[in-house]
């Protein structure tokens, strides 16, 4: 049986301005081992330098946040105490209460000028005539259920001081708005001027305004009867207080309402 040679790997070392050189012979196994020893380390190096840099950030990092914990440690104590501090006066106050027999305070209601608040409705007796019982649909009746209070009347065309079709009629926010005669809603939407209103149109080419409301209860296309609630009376559009502006048209003419209607008393 022919014995293996042992291989070997021979490794030269020149210096440079020297005549002879070294050379080296090793065995070929503890040169691959040292190969891959060399290589492993590399890795190890490589993988060092490329972990170490976060794992030191976030160790230079935690007495930062330790600071930042024990701050916030004391400020919760501080907090605790004057909850507790609270209670206690809050305990004082009651007992105080208590031995002088005072009760506890009534809610306190806060009326926001956007709630719409409507007058008392009177009911008619049974024996009453009806208000609405003219078959007529041309505008001839009062829109209100009080006889409010004129503050602006219809300003005849020409008038150098201004033009104001219609009237005013100072009424509460949410007082009932009622047709003035049977007809149909030709618009029920918002203007700058007018706010929320309501158009109606009559018979014989008559129509009817109702402006500044702040409530409108039928739609465009509906058929309304006399004295029919057909809005709410407010404040909104180019307004000063609440109150119902009330117009009446013949062939697109402005008439006087006090001419057409009665005031009722």
């Amino acid at each position: 049986m022919t014995k293996r040679k042992d291989r070997r790997v021979t490794i030269v070392v020149h210096v440079d301005g020297e005549l002879a050189s070294r050379q080296y012979r090793v065995p070929l196994w503890a040169f691959e081992a040292g190969k891959w020893s060399a290589l492993g380390v590399g890795l190890l190096v490589v993988l060092f330098f490329a972990f170490a840099g976060p794992i030191g950030r976030a160790a230079s990092r935690v007495p930062i946040l330790e600071r930042r914990v024990a701050r916030l440690e004391e400020e919760n104590g501080r907090v605790q105490q004057l909850a507790a501090a609270l209670n206690r006066a809050e305990a004082n106050y009651q007992e105080l209460r208590t031995m002088l027999g005072v009760s506890a305070p009534r809610e306190k209601r806060v009326v926001t000028t956007d709630l719409v608040r409507a007058v008392a409705v009177r009911a008619r007796p049974p024996a009453a005539p009806l208000r609405y019982e003219s078959p007529s649909p041309e505008p001839t009746h009062w829109p209100l259920d009080v006889p409010g209070f004129v503050t602006r009347g219809q300003v005849r065309p020409g008038d150098p001081a201004e033009s104001h079709p219609g009237i005013d009629i100072a009424v509460p926010a949410g007082t009932p708005v009622r047709a003035s005669g049977g007809g149909v809603v030709e618009a029920a939407a918002t203007d700058p001027a007018y706010g929320l209103f309501v158009l109606l149109r009559h018979s014989n080419s008559y129509e009817t305004m109702y402006g500044h409301a702040s409530r409108v209860l039928v739609r465009e296309g509906d058929s309304v009867q006399a004295g029919q609630v057909i809005a709410l009376s407010g404040n909104s559009g180019r307004s000063t207080a609440p109150h119902l502006h009330f117009e009446i048209r013949r062939e697109g003419k402005s008439l006087d309402p006090l001419t057409v209607v009665k005031q009722e008393n």
